[in-house]
């Protein structure tokens, strides 16, 4: 499994370890800097990295989540006190519901006095992320990669379905943390992105997607983190824009440039999901937007 850049794991360290001399005290975490940061970590499987080892020992086993997804690496650097619940195939339900026997809803987590909320949520639900790539990576093997056969058969189907039901779920959940947590600084990230804007060389042997499809979906996947970045607006949450940070470390660039692992011929054992380096630049990205350097 490839390990964070050094340079990547750096910038993180660096952008967060000035906390506490720098103003947490300036927005709604505000508290007694002597002890540790109260932060609640919620979502699905790009907040609890999913696919990349090792474990996190006091994980549930189906959650999928590791000790080095961005929550994690956050936590160490501002010497938080964390409490991580996200999980592997979350959807917004899952919040309020049992994910699985023995799972707690992921709001249970939250408290009065929590500080910090950090989440991505929105992919699961609908089966936004799995039908679209299934379908369209099942469209692009039987055209040969060639065309827009995912395109021309669904259309704005995805995007209506986020549209109609994923935004409403993603907003009224935003809320909710509010009320649980007043105090708390909430940040919802968007998703990295996993298609280039077009096809390029060598994507089809990672991403067996038809040459058409390929902006297809990255335009389905703006369209989802743009239903975060308004729900987050609505709501007074942080929206985490992943958008420029991840441009060109795609699923379909090279082993030692991307942070979303491919279909095919990846390293992570769950595909088409951040690996080490995705989850530190996640990390990064999310002190700087809370301002936390």
């Amino acid at each position: 499994m490839r390990m964070p850049a050094p340079h990547r794991t750096v910038a993180v360290v660096a952008a967060v370890t000035g906390v506490a001399a720098l103003g947490v005290a300036a927005g709604p975490a505000a508290a007694d800097t002597s002890e540790p940061l109260r932060y609640v970590a919620l979502g699905d499987s790009y907040s609890a990295g999913s696919g990349v080892l090792p474990l996190d020992p006091g994980a549930p086993l189906l959650c999928a989540r590791t000790s080095k997804n961005y929550p994690h690496l956050l936590a160490a650097s501002l010497g938080a006190k964390l409490t991580d619940v996200t999980c592997g195939g979350a959807q917004t339900q899952h919040f309020t519901t049992a994910q699985y026997p023995g799972v707690a809803p992921q709001f249970d987590a939250l408290k009065s006095d929590t500080q910090v909320v950090t989440l991505t949520i929105g992919g699961n639900d609908n089966n936004t992320f799995i039908s679209s790539i299934l379908a369209c990576g099942s469209a692009g093997v039987l055209s040969g990669g060639k065309g827009s056969p995912c395109k021309d058969r669904y259309g704005d189907t995805f995007k209506d379905e986020v549209e109609t039901k994923t935004y409403p779920s993603i907003k009224a959940s935003l809320n909710q943390i509010k009320a649980r947590s007043p105090k708390a600084r909430i940040a919802i990230l968007g998703y990295p992105w996993i298609t280039p804007a077009k096809s390029v060389p060598g994507c089809f042997l990672k991403m067996p997607l038809a040459e058409g499809d390929v902006p297809y979906l990255r335009d389905l996947q703006g369209h989802l983190n743009g239903a975060a970045r308004r729900a987050a607006s609505e709501t007074g949450a942080t929206y985490v824009d992943m958008a420029a940070a991840s441009d060109a470390h795609d699923a379909c660039r090279p082993a030692d440039q991307r942070w979303i692992e491919p279909v095919l011929f990846g390293t992570n054992f769950v595909p088409v999901h951040p690996n080490s380096a995705g989850e530190a630049g996640m990390a990064e990205q999310t002190a700087s937007a809370l301002n936390l350097t």
